[in-house]
């Protein structure tokens, strides 16, 4: 397993940094989620500000874990109370990502939260998923991946057969906490922890109305807000939803609560379909 804050740290300064992946975030190539995170601790890097409140960013190509990342950040608006940055992640001469970051300082104004949080059991009374499934096989990149996360399925949202499910709605939404460490001081990382979960479950909420499908659908674009922070908490509700999908295109909307029902992020993604790779 890997180490959210350690396998998304980058090194360098004055808007040059760099990082190597790490393969615990494989799958499809380096998880979108993990990648987006990265631009968003080198924004936070180069940033006077220590709050990140939002993050849009493209998906330009996949990135490969034999040569280290490299990442350019530069300055589009440094006003009293906030500032945007433009994040440019390259290896050689070939994209990978390109996102736009706004960072706040301290800044009042008005509050409310109307969104409506899912009534679940708490995480602590659930089984692991390893549990339900006995899947140890760590040389597995789903398993890599996934082993980030001590993940709870409440029961009414398990599906035990899972290569024989009927389809459901285009929705999913589980209990995580990110392990070995699970809690971040440092709140753009903390953010980190919404960002890969809401880049990374829309094709789990695509796929509960398609199974069986032939596809994998990689995100080509990611937005995300950050509303308030949660660092103490180790457990984050995510759901996702897919409202809809056409022409090689899948739509997805994501977010993502602290326990006791306090929305701490939300964003969309699109995802390009596309068939999938033939077993060697």
């Amino acid at each position: 397993m890997g180490d959210l804050a350690l396998d998304t740290g980058v090194t360098g300064e004055n808007g040059d940094y760099a990082i190597d992946l790490s393969r615990d975030w494989e799958i499809w190539g380096p998880n979108g989620g993990y990648v987006a995170s990265i631009a968003l601790r080198a924004a936070g890097a180069h940033s006077r500000f220590d709050r990140p409140a939002s993050i849009v960013g493209h998906f330009l190509g996949v990135a490969t874990f034999e040569r280290p990342l490299e990442i350019r950040v530069d300055t589009l608006r440094a006003a009293k109370r906030a500032e945007s940055s433009r994040v440019s992640l390259f290896q050689g001469d070939n994209p990978v990502f390109e996102a736009l970051v706004w960072a706040v300082g301290d800044v009042a104004g008005l509050e409310h939260d109307v969104t409506v949080y899912p009534a679940k059991p708490d995480p602590e009374t659930l089984p692991t998923v390893a549990e339900r499934i006995g899947d140890e096989d760590d040389d597995n990149p789903y398993h890599r991946f996934w082993s980030n996360f001590d993940e709870r399925v409440p029961d009414e949202d398990w599906i035990g057969d899972w290569q024989n499910r009927p389809p459901r709605d285009p929705e999913f939404g589980h209990w995580y906490r990110f392990v070995p460490t699970s809690t971040f001081d440092d709140p753009w990382v903390d953010a980190c922890r919404s960002l890969v979960l809401v880049d990374t479950l829309g094709w789990p909420a695509a796929g509960q109305k398609h199974p069986r499908n032939n596809y994998i659908a990689p995100s080509i674009d990611i937005a995300c807000a950050f509303h308030r922070a949660a660092p103490a908490e180790p457990w984050l509700y995510a759901r996702a939803s897919s409202p809809s999908a056409a022409d090689g295109l899948i739509g997805c909307e994501s977010r993502v609560w602290s326990r006791g029902g306090t929305l701490l992020a939300h964003g969309t993604s699109q995802l390009l379909c596309r068939p999938m790779p033939q077993s060697p």
